[in-house]
């Protein structure tokens, strides 16, 4: 393995990261910033308001993006296990 196999394996591993946590790191985020404006806007500084919300989407939204998320995950460790097989 060289360097340019393994920044290539590096790059597959931290875009496969990205795209796999990226349905809850968006939920999550749209849901924080609609429930900071709503806290703004009627001055309701409960720190249980911001935390419960944001658990209960991330799980809504894990539940209903798994199939996607495994699948990317698999997408990779097949590529990984294909450059083990072959020897890089």
């Amino acid at each position: 393995m060289n360097e340019a196999d393994a920044i290539n394996l590096v790059t597959s591993a931290v875009w496969t990261v990205l795209i796999a946590s990226g349905p809850s790191v968006v939920s999550a985020m749209l849901v924080g910033i609609t429930i900071a404006l709503f806290q703004a806007l009627t001055q309701i500084q409960e720190i249980t308001l911001t935390f419960i919300p944001k658990i209960v989407i991330i799980f809504v939204v894990l539940a209903f993006s798994a199939p996607f998320v495994g699948s990317q995950i698999y997408t990779f460790a097949q590529y990984v296990y294909g450059r083990i097989e072959s020897g890089f």
